[in-house]
């Protein structure tokens, strides 16, 4: 009787480790084979997915097979069986254990945005709608609303966010890409301000960022920012009006249609420059470190004028009646290829 008892304990182990060996074969079996790709797919998982549904789908479409075992196999391995939300590069030659490693690091496809330098809201809103990625939670909104969400109450959206090349996954929304861009841009400021020169004319961080938008706009050429800076600066601490055409513009709205006129310059508003003193109430564009550096470390020197050449520099002036020279050759008789901002950079083709 022992013995028949002992007879037929042994089988039941034996066949247990033959049933445990064949589950194990057959997880190794399933895992290793090839994705059948004849190009590189997306794979999409929406919030709510389970990796049950997941490999389910992807054995309808003919992509994988055995979904059956590797849904246990996950399910034992992950105490937390879910997926992270996002998409999933699929290339020919990629095995399912490569996509399972995707599944398990979060390896989603990183999408990118880039905000530039110069760009006012108006302009910034539109290419975050222009996004075919993103989803849209803040195209209706008010510019007041989008900055209270962002902790701004009260505080103008204009010039409020960094110019940079941003990341994210297909289910984020153009909020959370506002709301990194505003994160950038008072981090920045905030070193910036820290390492200012001595005796500036503002009170403010902001009042910092309002000129450096000025200056942004004024040019291109990074080794005329310091010195156009300086020009503001010695004008302000001279109770000079700044006199600068981009806040004109600005100020003009939709009426900008290109060029401004003598009536332009004379017409109130509250960023003219030429009528009213110190600086604009808001930023008038989007600015780059760069431009708060400047704006925080203005080039000494006596100039108190400029006016641009036409090759995207400036001529400076110490004196009105220089300055009204330099207007006359560069402005009043203006060569054929004038541009009042550097010439792009040739690319070099590879």
């Amino acid at each position: 009787m022992i013995k028949a008892l002992t007879l037929t304990f042994g089988s039941f182990f034996l066949a247990a480790v033959l049933v445990t060996g064949g589950a194990y074969w057959m997880y190794d079996n399933v895992q290793e084979q090839p994705l059948q790709l004849e190009q590189e797919e997306v794979l999409l998982v929406a919030a709510g997915d389970t990796p049950r549904a997941v490999l389910n789908r992807l054995e309808q479409q003919g992509i994988i097979r055995g979904a059956v075992w590797m849904r246990s196999k996950w399910r034992l391995q992950h105490e937390v069986p879910t997926l992270q939300v996002g998409e999933y590069s699929m290339v020919p030659g990629m095995k399912l254990s490569d996509l399972l490693e995707k599944w398990r690091t979060g390896d989603i496809i990183q999408h990118r945005i880039t905000l530039v330098e110069g760009w006012n809201f108006a302009r910034l809103r539109q290419a975050l709608a222009q996004n075919e990625v993103l989803e849209h939670l803040t195209g209706d909104w008010s510019g007041e609303k989008l900055m209270e969400e962002l902790g701004y109450k009260g505080v103008h959206p204009e010039g409020r966010f960094y110019p940079d090349t941003y990341q994210f996954t297909r289910g984020q929304s153009d909020l959370d890409v506002l709301r990194q861009a505003s994160q950038r841009l008072h981090d920045v400021l905030a070193e910036e301000w820290q390492q200012r020169a001595d005796n500036l004319p503002y009170d403010t961080p902001e009042q910092a960022l309002v000129m450096a938008s000025i200056i942004e706009k004024e040019t291109g050429m990074a080794s005329e920012r310091a010195a156009i800076s300086g020009v503001f600066v010695r004008r302000l601490n001279r109770n000079m009006l700044l006199q600068t055409d981009p806040t004109v513009i600005y100020g003009m709205g939709d009426n900008y249609k290109g060029r401004i006129t003598r009536a332009d310059l004379q017409r109130p508003t509250p960023y003219n420059t030429y009528t009213n003193a110190g600086l604009p109430p808001t930023p008038i564009a989007m600015v780059g470190r760069a431009a708060i550096h400047a704006a925080l470390h203005p080039a000494e020197g006596d100039a108190l004028y400029f006016v641009a050449k036409g090759d995207g520099s400036h001529q400076f002036s110490r004196t009105l009646q220089e300055h009204n020279r330099a207007v006359r050759e560069y402005q009043l008789k203006r060569r054929a290829d004038y541009r009042s901002s550097p010439a792009p950079a040739v690319q070099q083709e590879d």
